[in-house]
């Protein structure tokens, strides 16, 4: 690992604690090494508030800010150079006279792309780019995905019996995970922008959506009811975050609950998709049920799968979990009795 590697590193270690918070905007860290030493480090921290460079730069020890002009910058992503809701971290790093920056990767992001390299570079600044770049794209698969596909980033996620069977089939709600698995499941939550679910598991499940179990940011609660015959005793009905419900009847808007209207005549899942594009959301929790699952895996438009395994339970005639195609195991981990398995889409 070279040294510029060890403190790009860094950045992706500090830009991680974001999680949840900053979306829209892509997690970001940095770091200002003078001779070796980090004398400043920070984060973005929560969305419309200071980038990483700022906090980073405002973080420096009184007796260090002569070094500032001496030191070199070292940042997960590309700096911004416009207004957005904050000013431009390029203007404050040719203001503090850092003479070199590392960054990570460019942003995708028409508003900077290139731009901030190319600023930075007209003030004579020495700029490295692309230091762990498969790294800090990882990072922010959400926000890439978002602005070079113009669609959210896709997770999909279910529980199902160590036979293959995610429900009985009579609809009876039962829990198929067990309740420490639960609580990382809330984790996920607090780390997406959305969460989904078909008519049948919102009437079944009657389920919350939201991350009680977990501290964070309640997703935004999404399900589709083409025909509007969800009863309003739901509790997705409770006005508690933002709720969007997909249907082919209407297009209203009332309080935090949002009837966006789709048709039957074309994919349901790209007009969704679509939808989500043009409300900015950049991810998606898909929780079920089967059918929705599946149309998601036929259509092959999804990037990751977790899917939990009970292995200590067996479910006699029961609704059969999704099938996937074109996935790569990834990653395991046991949770007590259940096993979690991580896979990606080979062809996103």
């Amino acid at each position: 690992m070279t040294i510029d590697d060890k403190f790009m590193n860094r950045c992706v270690q500090l830009a991680k604690q974001g999680a949840g918070y900053v979306a829209p905007n892509p997690m970001v860290g940095a770091a200002l090494v003078h001779e070796g030493r980090i004398i400043g480090e920070g984060f973005h921290q929560q969305y419309g508030k200071a980038h990483a460079e700022v906090n980073c730069i405002n973080s420096v020890l009184e007796e260090d800010k002569q070094l500032v002009p001496q030191s070199t910058l070292y940042v997960s992503l590309e700096p911004c150079a416009h207004y957005g809701k904050t000013p431009p971290c390029t203007d404050l790093i040719i203001e503090k006279k850092i003479p070199h920056v590392v960054i990570g990767c460019r942003d995708p992001f028409k508003e900077v792309n290139g731009k901030g390299i190319e600023k930075l570079l007209q003030a004579g600044i020495d700029v490295t780019q692309l230091v762990l770049e498969k790294e800090c794209i990882q990072l922010n698969k959400r926000f890439f995905t978002f602005h070079t596909k113009h669609r959210p980033y896709i997770i999909l996620k279910w529980a199902q019996s160590n036979n293959g069977k995610i429900a009985r089939l009579h609809g009876e709600r039962m829990f198929i995970s067990n309740e420490f698995t639960n609580r990382l499941v809330h984790k996920w939550r607090s780390e997406e922008a959305s969460i989904l679910v078909g008519r049948n598991t919102a009437l079944l499940d009657d389920p919350e959506l939201n991350v009680r179990l977990w501290s964070g940011t309640d997703p935004v609660r999404m399900a589709v009811d083409m025909d509007l015959r969800l009863p309003q005793s739901l509790k997705i009905f409770n006005q508690k975050s933002k709720t969007v419900i997909f249907n082919s009847i209407k297009y209203e808007e009332k309080g935090n609950l949002l009837y966006y209207q789709v048709t039957n005549d074309v994919s349901i899942i790209h007009q969704m998709l679509n939808a989500l594009y043009q409300l900015k959301i950049q991810s998606v929790l898909v929780e079920g049920g089967a059918k929705l699952l599946q149309s998601f895996i036929d259509e092959g438009i999804w990037d990751e799968a977790r899917v939990i395994n009970n292995e200590a339970l067996i479910i006699d005639n029961g609704v059969n979990a999704p099938l996937l195609n074109q996935a790569q195991l990834t990653n395991t981990e046991s949770v007590f009795s259940d096993r979690i398995s991580y896979y990606q889409n080979l062809n996103p």
